[in-house]
């Protein structure tokens, strides 16, 4: 059906594989401990902290990853670098910024909660959820 539209299949692939990047990133991270000076802060900064903080490190990565393509191509640093295009990848970071957003407000909720209660308020009736939580104020 895809194809009927003319649509290449290597979009998506890129997509998923810019994913798979992006995750690897976050969870370079995690171990690293980036984002963490705000945590007893109220759960919307501490959200909007790390979003910020993760948005940076992917862009670092954007870059890095630009300037090696670049220097595979037979470019040599100093071209590379200025080969980049700075507002593709500022184009990029705001939309991961805007999806990181909503991801670390729930994972702040997750930590905060505990994983049982948030699970239960996710996935169980509304009176398990209710009554797990009001068990443990």
């Amino acid at each position: 059906m895809l194809n009927e539209f003319h649509v290449k299949y290597w979009n998506y692939s890129v997509a998923l594989i810019n994913a798979l990047v992006i995750t690897k990133v976050v969870m370079i991270g995690e171990v690293a401990k980036v984002g963490t000076k705000y945590q007893a802060r109220p759960l919307l900064l501490s959200a909007l902290y790390k979003a910020f903080m993760f948005c940076l490190l992917v862009f670092a990565f954007h870059v890095i990853e630009e300037v090696i393509k670049r220097l595979v191509h037979g470019s040599d640093i100093a071209i590379a670098s200025h080969e980049i295009r700075i507002d593709e990848l500022f184009g990029r970071i705001v939309v991961v910024f805007c999806t990181f957003i909503p991801l670390f407000a729930f994972r702040e909720f997750r930590r905060v909660l505990g994983e049982e209660k948030f699970y239960n308020l996710l996935f169980r009736s509304e009176e398990a959820g209710r009554s797990n939580f009001s068990n443990s104020r």
